[in-house]
């Protein structure tokens, strides 16, 4: 596996992701974006209580100052191939919905999604000891993965530009990371420590990881959250992938005390995982209930 760094997100090649089932995910998530707005809409996003389903244009807003943001999307988290989910997930309980007249999206979509996340638990050991810590020190908080997975298409924007219309405008994750797999049309922009948004150009056959908020309140900021934002403005459609694995609903977000100190104070209240990332989530979707 190779690293590159581009500002606070890192791009990764060689990655354990077979390109066979990356397009068969890919195909599936064109497959549901083509489907009448009816058939789509009856998996609205607003019916579930836990975030999982369809997601209208304009339906979400990340950032606060915009008006709405320009995709729509399709959100799962864990699930069996089975057919099984969890139920002890706290505020984030409840079951995936699927559309039924999509015979193989279902499959195509989860390998993909169980794939991710096998590959996102082999990248802990190296935060671990980018933090000085055991390598097994996450071990024991990410035995049920809470991973969330969402399919985009971000439609074409040309015409007369809205500034305050965008792909999806800046924000930070939620979780403890992304892996990001995005189709070749130039859109992802991260913010710089010096405020500067810097393209990230895609680069066939690698996925971007990008810091989210829940290592960034463990770590007290050592890792930063990274600030991100998606501009589709080359009159072509866009998809992406991106998989937000965090810690198991239940831990406590809590600064670790080797990134605690008199100089540093912890910047963050202790939360649940769960309470932290569904109350972005009611933040994020509450403009269009």
């Amino acid at each position: 596996m190779l690293v590159s760094t581009l500002a606070s997100s890192t791009v990764l090649k060689n990655h354990s992701i077979p390109t066979e089932c990356i397009e068969k995910a890919v195909a599936a998530a064109k497959r549901f974006f083509s489907l009448p707005i009816a058939d789509k809409s009856a998996l609205d996003i607003h019916k579930s209580p836990n975030f999982k389903g369809y997601t209208a244009l304009l339906g979400e807003n990340t950032n606060p100052e915009n008006r709405g943001d320009l995709h729509e999307g399709f959100d799962i988290g864990w699930e069996e191939m089975s057919g099984s989910s969890r139920s002890d997930d706290g505020a984030m309980t409840g079951d995936n919905v699927w559309p039924e007249k999509l015979p193989g999206f279902r499959e195509a979509v989860l390998d993909y999604y169980h794939a991710a996340v096998r590959f996102s638990r082999a990248l802990f050991p190296l935060f671990a000891l980018a933090l000085d810590l055991p390598e097994d020190f996450f071990d024991d908080k990410i035995t049920k993965p809470a991973a969330i997975m969402r399919l985009l298409y971000y439609p074409p924007q040309s015409g007369e530009v809205d500034d305050r219309i965008e792909g999806i405008g800046a924000h930070t994750d939620y979780e403890c990371f992304t892996i990001l797999w995005q189709d070749e049309i130039p859109a992802l922009q991260v913010l710089n420590n010096d405020g500067k948004w810097i393209n990230a150009v895609p680069i066939p056959g690698t996925l971007v990881v990008n810091l989210g908020d829940q290592f960034a309140r463990w770590t007290n900021d050592v890792f930063k959250s990274t600030v991100h934002r998606a501009v589709n403005r080359g009159g072509v459609e866009r998809y992406s992938i991106p998989l937000f694995f965090g810690t198991d609903y239940d831990v406590k977000l809590e600064a670790l005390p080797s990134c605690v100190s008199e100089d540093m104070p912890a910047k963050y209240e202790v939360v649940t995982a769960g309470d932290y990332v569904k109350s972005r989530l009611e933040a994020t979707y509450a403009h269009s209930k």
